[in-house]
């Protein structure tokens, strides 16, 4: 009798004894989670003050003189020993962005003085594409509206619906709304943006290499420019083609033209098909 009063009363306190242990671990949990939230805030406050391109510029004394190794070697015929220019253009204050994007697209050294220069397998790395632009940019300042340093890009916080309006606004016209590229007039083009790297379409965007106008901070803000390079980066150069093939990404001209040669051709040959069986 004793045992069982004994139980009866063990039972309600096992019951309590569990509800207490359920709900330390409860609010245990929730304080973490509450505390990983913090912290998330946190990282995403700290993180959201990074800058969206940040300017870098090579000045180590041993790349200015390693680049001006490669520049007499391999420039100075065009440009000049003081880069001052000979048959090819005065460098000196077009800083160090310019230079790097046209010697690391391959577009310098470049081949023919006669054709318009097109991206091709570079030349020297990426380092010393580098030392090129450090000793070109030890020669004098950049002048106002090119950048004093070569664009890095900080994509985490960039958004591309923005970038969709500011390509569309800007860059489309001439490369296309695919980006891939187009002829335009006297002979010239707009090159494809589907190899491009992050800082080489930021680079063109604030130097305007060729024909292409350049967009100093006046005309589009660094955040702004982050973002186009998120959309080339993203949708341009990795096109979500939900529909199957994307044909070019040319839209109807293309998904007209498979309807119609294969639709069309098909119907052709059923009614051949018929009218032979009816001769028959």
């Amino acid at each position: 009798m004793r045992k069982r009063i004994r139980a009866r009363h063990l039972l309600p306190l096992a019951v309590v004894a569990g509800v207490a242990v359920v709900s330390l671990l409860t609010s245990a949990s929730s304080g973490a989670s509450g505390a990983s939230s913090s912290a998330g805030k946190a990282m995403a406050v700290s993180t959201s003050r990074i800058p969206p391109i940040v300017y870098y510029t090579p000045k180590s004394p041993a790349d200015i003189r390693a680049g001006e190794r490669l520049f007499e070697a391999n420039c100075a015929s065009c440009h000049g020993q003081d880069a001052s220019g000979l048959t090819g253009p005065n460098l000196v204050g077009v800083g160090p962005a310019t230079v790097n994007f046209w010697v690391s697209t391959g577009r310098m050294p470049l081949a023919a003085a006669d054709v318009e220069a097109a991206r091709k397998p570079p030349r020297f790395n990426g380092q010393q594409s580098l030392q090129i632009a450090a000793f070109v940019n030890s020669l004098g300042p950049p002048d106002p509206g090119y950048p004093d340093g070569i664009p890095i890009v900080n994509l985490k916080h960039t958004n591309l619906a923005t970038g969709n309006s500011l390509f569309v606004l800007n860059c489309a016209a001439c490369h296309t709304i695919t980006g891939a590229g187009d002829a335009l007039a006297n002979g010239a083009s707009a090159p494809t943006l589907h190899k491009a790297t992050t800082t080489q379409v930021a680079e063109a965007v604030r130097t305007g290499p060729g024909n292409m106008p350049f967009f100093g901070p006046g005309n589009l803000s660094d955040q702004q420019v982050a973002d186009i390079v998120a959309f080339v980066k993203g949708p341009i150069q990795h096109p979500d083609n939900r529909g199957g093939l994307g044909l070019g990404g040319i839209g109807p001209v293309a998904e007209g033209f498979i309807a119609l040669l294969i639709g069309v051709g098909a119907l052709m040959l059923v009614a051949f098909w018929i009218g032979e069986r009816e001769r028959a």
